[in-house]
């Protein structure tokens, strides 16, 4: 644990145009668990093959990463060097890559409770990964608890946890409702269990792998670039689309494909175009989510998600005609609350920044508005 919490970081980038357009790409990618949940409302029941719309569009990464290898090994005054020298290194790689097979994991148990639940439930319950992202970053990152970040975990674990104890559609308390409702409920929490504790170690890899022995070259390395964001996405996506691919094997999802897409509810066509754009939607979250984790921090990724919880709120309202009712308006407004707590946090430091009012190192002053994230 010393060796883990004392490893020397990559350099942050606290608003930097790269974290804006990662949460930018996570915003874009909400419509991902719409595309899920539809899946399963007309008629799908390929679980493993919903997981693998989830983790599939990696390939989509593949030619902007060509394109940046190639252009990083030619500049810098023809000193580039070779394209292996652009990579990221091999430990690196393989951490990334046992990770992105746990994220497959968590995304198939996201699919279960997906399939149990109505979108407008599992999304907030799916919420709740930011109590585990933080128990996980500060065991693991070196995350120092502040007011604000405190009262925004707590706002965004009780918020979905209100769903736990009253079921209130009629779909959810049908005769076998009871026990598919706390099955799908538990499966969701241990999707967003998984999911937070994976954000964080992606963070640990990229601190403690992220840089190949350099001496002192090494030390003065720039910010990670969205190049290096691609490579790693690109690594766990491939890693968990082989997990699913085993899985669907295993399943026979692939002799039942062409048999589901004909007796689809929305048409044979849309069942493709669905797969699609659902593989599509969920890697710009994805790639919006790696952003974040290597460009500023895991707990801002972690916001991030639970940011997206409104909106998908809102389109299943509109597109599945999902009832909405005071428990989850309820949830939902906890989770709001919790968001703009934080965001006042960050607000409130940055202030703070700017009229030179901090104090000196472990002040207390210093440590009620210090950036959430850090390492010791």
């Amino acid at each position: 644990m010393q060796g883990i919490s004392n490893a020397p970081t990559l350099p942050r980038c606290s608003l930097s145009p790269l974290v804006v357009l990662s949460a930018f790409l996570v915003l874009l990618g909400a419509g991902g668990s719409l595309l899920i949940r539809a899946y399963f409302v007309h008629g799908g029941r390929r679980l493993w093959l919903s997981t693998m719309i989830q983790l599939s569009g990696w390939p989509l990464l593949l030619p902007p990463i060509c394109a940046s290898l190639l252009l990083r090994s030619r500049s810098r005054d023809g000193a580039g060097g070779g394209v292996a020298d652009h990579l990221p290194p091999p430990r690196l790689v393989r951490a990334v890559a046992v990770l992105g097979a746990v994220f497959a994991v968590a995304c198939f148990a996201y699919s279960l409770g997906s399939q149990a639940l109505p979108l407008s439930t599992s999304s907030l319950l799916q919420a709740t990964q930011l109590t585990f992202n933080a128990v996980s970053a500060f065991l693991f990152a070196g995350l120092r608890f502040t007011p604000f970040s405190v009262n925004a975990v707590v706002l965004l674990t009780i918020g979905p946890a209100v769903l736990g104890f009253a079921p209130s559609s009629e779909t959810e308390a049908q005769a076998e409702g009871s026990t598919a409702y706390w099955t799908g409920f538990l499966e969701c929490m241990s999707s967003a269990a998984l999911i937070g504790l994976v954000l964080p170690l992606v963070e640990v890899a990229m601190s403690r792998y992220g840089r190949r022995d350099g001496g002192p070259a090494a030390a003065r390395a720039p910010p990670p670039s969205y190049a290096t964001v691609m490579q790693i996405q690109a690594v766990m996506g491939a890693a968990g689309t082989a997990v699913c691919l085993v899985g669907m094997a295993i399943a026979k999802d692939f002799q039942a494909i062409p048999t589901e897409a004909a007796a689809f509810g929305l048409g044979e066509t849309n069942y493709y175009l669905l797969l699609i754009f659902g593989a599509v939607s969920w890697q710009l979250s994805n790639l919006g989510i790696m952003g974040l984790i290597v460009c500023s921090s895991s707990l801002l990724a972690g916001i991030m998600i639970a940011l997206v919880l409104p909106l998908s709120e809102v389109l299943a309202v509109i597109f599945l005609h999902e009832k909405f009712d005071g428990v989850k308006g309820i949830a939902l407004v906890l989770c709001l609350w919790g968001f703009v707590s934080y965001l006042y946090g960050e607000s409130a430091r940055k202030k703070m920044k700017a009229t030179g009012k901090q104090v000196a190192e472990g002040s207390k002053d210093l440590e009620s508005i210090r950036c959430p994230l850090v390492a010791p």
